[in-house]
């Protein structure tokens, strides 16, 4: 409750900060970064610095702030400079926290690893690399000294907050997650098939330049999965045994809809992460939908609590035990300054995986064959299901951030989850070493824990 002071403290030094991927997220940021008090964008690192320079036109930045032939002169003079190398600007000494935004899981890994050895502070914007391998990406920071962050403005470090914010007040969380636009007909969504259930033409969405595979990630079931494994490695809340249900619900049932099948409720187990459909399955809009929004259930420890819930108009079930709070929309890149913030003054992640509890897995959308290539996140071939961590490792389930570009060993059936035998893998990538490197650290922890 205090950056903006600690901000302000440090316009006479800012905050070196370095951009990895100057996208959607990135190009948010970027708006609102020369509003911010106390933290200077050096540089920022993009496979085309063309269009990362349109990037900064086009969000309103002056032409003469993107022009520095270096980090030293960029933060001599105030100015940003371009670059093709990630390597470069994390290795800049002018540099102190770098925000890994590319979207790409193992470029993600490989960003992180040298930001921890070059003793730099991380936001991992790249939720698919945090997936895949950022439990032990997390730990190996902490060991470092330094802070690995999820990023503040997407849903799942926002989701962490409200955690933290019920745990603090003294609530039993029963719940957590967000909303989204969910049909079960989804999951067998394309690249070819996705505008059709957003409204749009191909031809219009090329126009805004839209990405086909992306927004299908959205759709498909792939992107809330990865979101919610992101929240249960970082606040022990769990996935349910069987995946997301994808409940419909509006705000007003969020108390009643978000609490324990047990307690008459929708959720799998207490302390559970799910996600709320804005759509019935009959396609009709959910009253009150929380499409853009995110959420917290919890429980009134005792009855004094629960009067006050009653007496303060708390929207509770009808035992008046078990309520909820939600934030109704994300501002993605806008709100990305808070992880800056917190971690540079702070030393404070806004949410950080402490644990293996949620993986999601390669799940066939329809029927494969040997040999087939298989092409990621939001693809034709595979979407992600968010799984128990320790239902995943003894599935030997291969991950979805490891799903692309690899060939099919054998047939495979529609609803069939991947394992990592099913795929010709390569055992020397980075991505591939770390994330087996992941799953056997926390396989030993898993099994002392059972002991």
């Amino acid at each position: 409750m205090n950056l903006h002071a600690k901000l302000l403290a440090r316009r006479d030094r800012p905050i070196g900060v370095g951009l990895i991927g100057a996208g959607k997220f990135g190009a948010m940021f970027l708006a609102q970064a020369p509003h911010t008090p106390g933290l200077r964008i050096v540089g920022i690192a993009d496979l085309s610095p063309e269009r990362a320079a349109a990037t900064l036109q086009r969000v309103g930045w002056p032409a003469e702030r993107s022009g520095a032939a270096s980090f030293a002169e960029a933060r001599r003079t105030g100015g940003t400079h371009l670059t093709e190398s990630a390597a470069a600007l994390i290795a800049a000494p002018e540099i102190e926290l770098v925000i890994e935004a590319t979207g790409d899981p193992a470029a993600g890994i490989a960003h992180a690893l040298a930001a921890i050895a070059n003793g730099k502070h991380i936001v991992m914007v790249n939720v698919e690399a945090d997936v895949l391998a950022g439990p032990l990406l997390a730990r190996r920071a902490r060991e470092a000294g330094i802070v690995y962050s999820l990023a503040y403005g997407d849903q799942p470090a926002l989701i962490c907050e409200q955690v933290d914010w019920a745990r603090a007040a003294g609530f039993e969380v029963v719940g957590a997650g967000k909303g989204t636009k969910y049909l079960p007909a989804f999951h067998a969504s394309t690249p070819e098939t996705v505008w059709g259930h957003y409204g749009l033409s191909p031809e219009r969405a090329a126009e805004a330049g839209m990405n086909p595979k992306m927004f299908n990630s959205f759709l498909d079931g792939t992107k809330s999965g990865i979101e919610m494994a992101a929240v249960a490695n970082a606040t022990g809340l769990t996935p349910p045994p069987d995946g997301l249900a994808f409940p419909p619900c509006g705000v007003q049932d969020l108390a009643r809809v978000c609490r324990p099948r047990s307690d008459g409720g929708l959720l799998a187990h207490r302390g559970a992460v799910e996600v709320v459909s804005s759509l019935e399955r009959d396609g009709r809009q959910v009253v009150g939908d929380l499409r853009w929004g995110t959420w917290v259930s919890f429980e009134a420890p005792g009855d004094y609590a629960r009067r006050c819930f009653a007496e303060y108009g708390l929207i509770t079930d009808e035992s008046g035990r078990f309520s909820a709070l939600w934030r109704p929309y994300h501002l993605i890149g806008l709100e990305l300054g808070i992880s800056v913030a917190s971690v540079a003054l702070r030393g404070e992640a806004t949410g950080a995986p402490e644990g293996f509890r949620g993986d999601v897995v390669a799940t066939a959308k329809r029927a494969l064959r040997q040999g087939e290539v298989l092409d990621g996140e939001g693809g034709y071939t595979v979407w992600g299901k968010l799984m128990p961590a320790d239902a995943s490792l003894a599935l030997g389930a291969l991950p979805l951030g490891l799903a692309h570009g690899v060939r099919l060993l054998r047939d495979v059936a529609e609803g069939e989850s991947l394992r990592w035998t099913d795929v010709a893998c390569d055992e020397t990538a980075q991505a591939v070493r770390i994330r087996r490197e992941m799953e056997r650290t926390f396989r030993a922890g898993m099994a002392r824990a059972a002991e």
